[in-house]
């Protein structure tokens, strides 16, 4: 069950309203670095946990937290918008619809499709993707993905503080930064908490080790025909960060043989061309 407070999590104030802003903030929206990624992704991974309830409970806090950014961000679309309704009402009735606006930056569909008010898209109109969302069911897979989401939410939301001189806008985007901040350390607590590096790593650790081809699990395979030489850097040498094996370098070289498929099957209608033997010549 979930429930709402009519008011906001924090302040959400425009100054200046700017149509273009509010496209650049549909980003943080619907974008693959949006909020709506980060709720759906913390949500589904509450919903679908199992093991301790603490980790399903924090999940849920965070994940709703989540769904209070994405109104924040709606409500400053709107407020951003609300300086073009007049200019785009005039505009409508004249020879070039919206044109200005549209050549001035804003997006079309924030008249068109939604009276000037937010939609679930990116800055392009793109509708939110929910393939972003990841929710494996592995508890530390997901919270390297969580702080990989953080991460790039971090960097659009400052990005966008950079893009705006309205104080109010620049007050919602440092709020928004802090709190990717603390997400970002929340999720390493997490894994902190599964064991850290040695504990979690390789991830998933239920699956046997001695199961894997022990003579590639920790080799860095080079591909680099011009410079096969052994660099000696961190991931080539060494003790790896899980303590479970100790990196090489290795030159590649082909292991396997060259494939040779059957020809194509006549329901699959290939031209006549391709439906030799195998080692045939046209």
């Amino acid at each position: 069950m979930f429930f709402h407070d009519k008011k906001l999590q924090y302040t959400v104030k425009v100054d200046k309203p700017d149509p273009q802003f509010a496209r650049l903030l549909q980003q943080a929206i619907g974008g693959i670095e949006g909020e709506i990624r980060v709720c759906l992704q913390y949500l589904f991974q509450a919903w679908g946990n199992r093991g301790p309830q603490k980790y399903r409970d924090m999940l849920l806090e965070t994940g709703t937290e989540e769904i209070s950014h994405i109104e924040m961000l709606c409500t400053a679309v709107a407020l951003n918008l609300e300086g073009a309704k007049g200019n785009i009402i005039d505009e409508v009735v004249s020879s070039n619809p919206v044109v200005k606006q549209i050549m001035g930056g804003m997006d079309p569909r924030h008249y068109l499709s939604a009276g000037l008010a937010a939609m679930a898209a990116d800055s392009n109109g793109v509708p939110f993707n929910g393939s972003w969302v990841v929710a494996s069911g592995n508890l530390a897979a997901d919270m390297y993905a969580n702080v990989m989401a953080e991460s790039t939410g971090r960097l659009l939301a400052t990005r966008l503080w950079k893009s705006t001189e309205d104080p109010g806008m620049k007050d919602m985007l440092s709020f928004l930064i802090a709190r990717d901040t603390m997400h970002q350390n929340q999720w390493l607590a997490v894994l902190e908490d599964l064991g850290g590096l040695k504990g979690v790593h390789p991830i998933p650790n239920s699956f046997p080790q001695d199961k894997e081809n022990l003579a590639f699990n920790y080799a860095f395979v080079s591909t680099n025909i011009n410079n096969p030489e052994d660099p000696g850097e961190r991931w080539t040498m060494g003790q790896s960060p899980d303590g479970k094996g100790s990196f090489e370098f290795v030159n590649g070289v082909p292991e396997g043989n060259e494939p040779n498929l059957a020809p194509p099957i006549d329901e699959a209608y290939a031209q006549t061309e391709q439906k030799i033997k195998p080692n045939e010549q046209f």
